[in-house]
């Protein structure tokens, strides 16, 4: 009896000794994870790279912004600027109406500029080393980020007013583009050579964001179409009330966007059909802006001069504030701040959760694109030409 209770008090203490050791061995794969972090500090994002922020046009990102953001500098352009800046490698790349597109350093300085012939209030598009945006006279170009230099420009027939995205095909890049020639051309990245074009029935105004392997995009014809990239044939066509002036969100199977008359709505893109529309009857002012999606938070602004906070599941308002005048910029949400412009000249940045206003600057000139947010920075252009850089004074 002796030798079986000494024989189970030894297992059991090898057992004990083993879980021990994995407990330890655990341990140590936890520190060393941790230590992997701390050895990289949590720095903030460092680009900004395509209108709204990436290709399915969220408007949000995890990095802060300052409590009470300072003005570090404006970079004076020739004519007001409509478009919205996008960032890459502490560069900010902006078009103005002036016709020229602006390469600006950090630092305040011009790094270079290219003229495009017309002007340029389509955003601009960073991919692979290139500048893509569109100008007014329906002209898409494709040039060298770092020079400035012009590697192809392609036409279409009408004016291009939304930024591009793109999609990988293969080794390839298809870039996707609207026109208010009614068509979303779909263009060869490398040679700017037409691929395809599907046509619509009315202006594509917006940017077409990214779902799978399609293009989704709302426009004057009332309709929210889906339309392969790949093989540039229609997937679906969902009937909307009017037209619509700006561009889509997605996230999961769903979009979300609002119309000219003040609906904003959720669309099941797998099902094809509206899930919920919000609608107010005593308002029916336009959403020109384009929607921010964060966690459940829908944030959008609308001529009514309000900006509105809607749960993304039931379209319910979670709330709602009045800004000093129309809000055409479409906001953004950075770290649980939405930073918005107003058409007066004002920024402000609202408490997501609450709406409570935290912080406004008065820029004094109406304010259209959407802000950009990199490495703590606010990066705003306004209709008077000036691109604005807000962040944390050294």
């Amino acid at each position: 009896m002796k030798n079986i209770v000494e024989t189970v008090g030894n297992r059991l203490k090898e057992q004990a000794e083993i879980q021990r050791n994995m407990f330890a061995f655990k341990l140590g794969l936890l520190m060393s994870y941790l230590l992997c972090l701390l050895s990289f500090p949590l720095s903030a994002q460092q680009d900004w790279s395509i209108f709204r922020g990436n290709q399915q046009l969220t408007g949000s990102l995890s990095a802060s912004v300052p409590d009470k953001p300072q003005l570090l500098f404006s970079f004076q352009t020739g004519d007001d600027i409509k478009a919205s800046p996008v960032v890459a490698d502490q560069t900010i790349f902006c078009g103005s109406t002036d016709g020229f597109m602006y390469a600006v350093g950090f630092d305040g300085k011009l790094k270079w500029k290219f003229e495009a012939g017309n002007g340029i209030e389509a955003p601009a598009l960073l991919v692979n080393g290139s500048v893509v945006f569109g100008s007014l006279d329906g002209v898409l170009f494709r040039l060298d980020k770092n020079s400035g230099k012009q590697i192809w420009k392609y036409k279409t027939d009408n004016q291009i007013m939304g930024s591009a995205n793109w999609l990988k095909n293969g080794s390839k890049i298809n870039l996707v583009v609207g026109s208010y020639d009614y068509n979303l051309h779909i263009v060869g990245f490398e040679k700017g050579d037409s691929l395809w074009r599907y046509e619509s029935d009315n202006f594509i105004n917006g940017a077409p964001a990214i779902w799978m392997k399609n293009a989704v995009f709302g426009g004057c014809d009332g309709f929210l179409h889906l339309v392969n990239i790949i093989t540039g044939k229609l997937n679906k066509k969902i009937k909307l009330d009017t037209y619509v002036a700006s561009s889509p969100v997605i996230e999961g199977n769903h979009a979300f966007l609002g119309d000219y008359e003040g609906r904003f709505f959720s669309v099941d893109l797998e099902a094809g059909k509206i899930a919920w529309t919000y609608d107010d009857p005593e308002k029916n002012l336009p959403f020109i802006a384009s929607p921010a999606l964060s966690g459940n938070l829908i944030v959008i602004g609308n001529q009514d001069r309000y900006i509105y906070c809607l749960d993304k599941t039931t379209g319910k308002v979670i709330w709602k504030v009045k800004t000093s005048n129309r809000v055409e910029s479409s906001s953004v949400i950075a770290s649980g701040r939405v930073i918005t412009g107003t058409m007066d000249g004002l920024l402000y940045i609202h408490d997501l959760q609450t709406g409570a206003e935290l912080w406004k600057y008065e820029l004094g000139s109406p304010v259209v694109g959407s802000p950009a947010v990199v490495s703590g920075k606010i990066i705003i252009g306004a209709g008077d030409g000036r691109i604005y850089v807000f962040g944390d004074k050294p």
